[in-house]
């Protein structure tokens, strides 16, 4: 990603997260997520697994990175809130894996609302200034408090969202 690419989207998540109250965050948040479902019954249920070309990857493989960098998202920012216990750092690549038991996009779907759904209330109890000094990294976008950290997961949902798209044209 160019460094100007990644210094605007920077730029936007600090300045959303510092002017958004809490319960607009995860509003937004959850909104705009949402649209991961739409974008994932797209892909054809017999071609979840296929790659659409070599190098790419598959719809279950997209969905598996979107829950692990789910799931360090809501250890990180709970771990933060409830005791400002700095998070590890996260690995924004795709693993190659596919969670086993999960072998539709409706299943992913389920998993990913498992994870997210306790993050929004944890999230929503928060007063929004807890530990804000104790920062996040990703390797392309830099430190964020987990308020800017939170609203991230919604780009990561939606760039992801549109990656699903794209393997659902090319596999159709």
């Amino acid at each position: 990603m160019p460094a100007a690419e990644s210094e605007r989207i920077r730029g936007y998540l600090i300045g959303q997260a510092a002017k958004l109250t809490i319960p607009e965050l995860v509003e937004k948040v959850r909104t705009d997520s949402a649209a991961l479902k739409a974008a994932g019954e797209s892909v054809p249920g017999n071609q979840f697994d296929a790659r659409p070309a070599e190098g790419e990857w598959s719809a279950a493989e997209v969905w598996t990175h979107v829950l692990e960098m789910s799931e360090h998202g809501a250890r990180s920012i709970a771990g933060i809130i409830e005791g400002g216990r700095l998070p590890e750092r996260a690995a924004d690549v795709i693993s190659g894996k596919t969670r086993t038991g999960l072998g539709t996009s409706a299943a992913y779907w389920e998993a990913y609302l498992a994870i997210r759904e306790p993050l929004y209330e944890r999230v929503l109890q928060a007063k929004g200034d807890e530990h804000l000094d104790v920062k996040m990294t990703h390797s392309w976008f830099g430190e964020f408090s987990w308020r800017e950290w939170f609203l991230f997961m919604r780009v990561h949902d939606l760039d992801h969202m549109r990656q699903l798209q794209a393997i659902a044209a090319a596999l159709s």
